[in-house]
């Protein structure tokens, strides 16, 4: 059921950013353009604005404090691209006002890193070579999706930000028009969004899947 959430909210994503990806908006500004315009009205000149060849592999470094966009919505001036380069602008916006969602998500990086590997690696292993007890792995996979599931958590606040201060500056500084410019990068934001609730939920499950049993053997002793 995870698996057709994830594959669901994926495919949903690429089909809308797909269909919104051609033409080009009345302002003819490019995504590089709007997170440029975006970044140095919100008083932000220390960010860097890059691209790459990943398509939807946009995203924000804060640590380099450098926006990186695909070329297609770095060069390109379609709806699709100005919303994704103002949702990436929404995160170096949240960083330069301190926006404590995203601090959260920042020092967690490094403890979900080593909780992911844990949820990859550890079945295996208890699998090929049995040194690890039942009631162990179970304990130690129940901890490390919780992390992944609280990650997550704070995740869905920040992106849901980032895409509320995009939809609200795109149309208060002209860059997109009211009406089909509007919906379509309306449409856009919300299909990603749905990534980041599926990606949610997933971890949510896997986290009680491993914790009930656990709860249940404690009851019974």
């Amino acid at each position: 059921a995870t698996l057709a959430l994830s594959l669901f909210a994926a495919a949903r994503v690429k089909s809308v950013y797909n269909r919104f990806s051609r033409g080009s908006v009345l302002s003819g500004r490019t995504g590089a353009e709007a997170a440029a315009l975006i970044l140095n009205q919100a008083g932000i000149r220390d960010v860097e604005i890059a691209h790459h060849d990943e398509v939807l592999g946009d995203h924000y470094d804060p640590l380099r404090k450098r926006l990186v966009l695909s070329s297609q919505n770095y060069f390109g001036s379609s709806p699709a691209a100005l919303g994704v380069a103002a949702h990436e602008a929404g995160h170096a916006i949240q960083h330069a006002r301190a926006y404590q969602p995203l601090h959260w998500r920042m020092a967690a990086v490094g403890i979900t890193t080593y909780a992911s590997q844990i949820v990859m690696w550890l079945p295996l292993l208890g699998w090929f070579t049995g040194l690890i007890q039942p009631m162990m792995a179970a304990t130690l996979l129940a901890a490390a999706w919780g992390i992944i599931m609280l990650f997550n958590l704070v995740t869905l606040p920040v992106e849901f930000d980032a895409s509320r201060r995009a939809k609200a500056v795109l149309g208060r500084m002209n860059l997109i028009a009211p009406g089909s410019e509007a919906a379509a990068v309306n449409q856009v934001l919300n299909a990603a969004a749905w990534t980041y609730v599926a990606a949610f939920i997933t971890s949510l499950l896997y986290f009680l899947w491993h914790l009930l049993p656990l709860l249940g053997a404690r009851q019974r002793d």
